[in-house]
């Protein structure tokens, strides 16, 4: 691990080797609940997404790239903070960040970077914790897990929460009923950008595409007449946020600042099988996670082996396929490392600068990644993964709860079985013991810190 003088020598260099008077601007794009292979570029053929599909042309697509957690909220405390969700106080879903915990806008801030959100936050509502105090200028969205797209409100609690409307701008309540939440995000987006084109800037576009409930305007759902009405619909919604990408690209087009921002694009976690994700009160099947095993808060790989995708012009090579696996948390250093910004002291950070991946064939600084989530526990360490008391969430009542005997502790091989469905247990027992010894030692350091 690099300490932070080392770590700020290294950011030095990589801007001098770049030749680049100011800084780059960044911005990260995070789209919500999506299935693992469900963009062009990873395989889809039945949904469109031209405009995701051309970053990935024109720089690096990650095959073993993680998310954090299987589910929204730690997913995207992992991605603000570079640390494990339970390290950094967020394990599951209905909490909110840590006051203690340092953000990426607020440690970019500093270095004279003019900071917005747009879209999804699910990281606090209070004062404290709301995104005007984490380190944003700018914030357009809703602090909630989701809304509906065209009321914006959060109907998803009762009977514990009354459903309550959830559209704000920085601290204002706003109202902007019947419109389309996906296609405002983008011209928010927009907005932001063009304002700050001549200035240095950091833009998270969180969209809520593909997260319940699912709606989408008739022009984006007629594009896709052959597709059942699930798929449909689902296509729809993702189209509506590809669109999106497009524009946002436009702008930096436009704006002449393309070449000097990176452009970082990936979801949260797979897709749900969630009843309120489908049309037909049942469980959900539009999102596809296939070969992936498990779905949306499985520690299986279908709960959080997301597609990533990293463009910045001159810097990162186009048509580059990274095999080197990484994580969310990678964010933060990566970030701060383009930036030129260090990384905050007296906190360790789990994430790594995944730029060297990119831009110098190195290998993956990461021998283990970790997960935990309620009962379940995961690692992976180079071809291997180990998860116990893993459960599958494929929307049967059995897919809720942990597998038993052999199963609870359940070893693949990832490069022979990506879709986790032999068990090696019995094959490697020494291994098994190593590696749930290895979690074990994990999970007492990250609830300690």
């Amino acid at each position: 691990m690099l300490n932070r003088r080392e770590f700020l020598a290294a950011g030095a260099g990589a801007a001098a080797s770049l030749g680049r008077e100011r800084k780059p601007n960044v911005i990260v794009i995070l789209l919500d609940d999506m299935g693992s292979h469900d963009l062009g570029c990873q395989g889809a053929t039945d949904v469109k997404t031209p405009n995701i599909d051309s970053l990935a042309a024109g720089g690096a697509r990650f095959t073993n790239w993680y998310s954090n957690a299987p589910m929204c909220a730690p997913a995207r405390a992992a991605l603000m903070t570079g640390r494990y969700p339970v390290r950094c106080g967020m394990p599951q879903n209905g909490m909110s960040l840590p006051v203690r915990e340092q953000t990426i806008p607020a440690l970019l801030k500093p270095a004279g970077y003019t900071t917005g959100l747009v879209g999804k936050w699910h990281l606090g509502s209070t004062p404290e914790t709301a995104p005007n105090s984490r380190g944003f200028d700018y914030f357009y969205g809703f602090h909630s897990g989701c809304v509906d797209f065209y009321s914006h409100r959060y109907y998803w609690g009762e009977p514990r929460v009354v459903n309550y409307h959830d559209l704000w701008r920085n601290r204002t309540e706003i109202f902007e009923d019947g419109q389309y939440l996906t296609e405002r995000l983008t011209q928010e987006a927009v907005g932001f950008i063009q304002a700050n084109r001549s200035q240095p800037f950091f833009l998270y576009l969180a969209y809520n595409a593909v997260h319940y409930p699912m709606h989408a305007p008739r022009k984006y759902v007629e594009r896709f007449p052959g597709l059942e009405p699930e798929r449909r619909m689902y296509a729809a919604m993702l189209a509506a946020a590809d669109d999106g990408v497009g524009e946002v690209l436009r702008t930096l087009d436009r704006g002449g600042i393309r070449d000097n921002t990176l452009v970082i694009f990936s979801a949260d976690n797979g897709a749900t099988t969630e009843a309120r994700a489908g049309l037909s009160q049942q469980a959900a099947t539009a999102g596809r996670n296939a070969p992936y095993r498990g779905f949306k808060f499985s520690l299986f790989d279908g709960g959080m082996h997301v597609p990533a995708v990293f463009h910045w012009p001159g810097v990162i090579q186009p048509g580059q396929v990274v095999r080197e696996t990484a994580m969310t948390a990678d964010l933060l250093p990566t970030i701060c490392t383009a930036a030129g910004v260090p990384l905050p002291a007296g906190r360790t950070i789990d994430g790594r600068d995944a730029l060297p991946l990119m831009t110098a064939g190195a290998k993956s600084q990461h021998p283990d990644v970790f997960w935990g989530s309620d009962k379940q526990q995961a690692v992976r360490r180079g071809r291997w993964k180990l998860v116990v008391n893993g459960a599958v969430y494929d929307g049967t009542p059995e897919g809720r709860k942990p597998l038993g005997g052999d199963d609870a502790m359940f070893l693949s091989d990832l490069e022979e079985d990506p879709g986790e469905t032999r068990n090696l247990r019995r094959k490697h027992p020494e291994l098994v013991d190593e590696l749930a010894t290895a979690i074990s030692r994990w999970q007492e350091a990250v609830t300690k810190d």
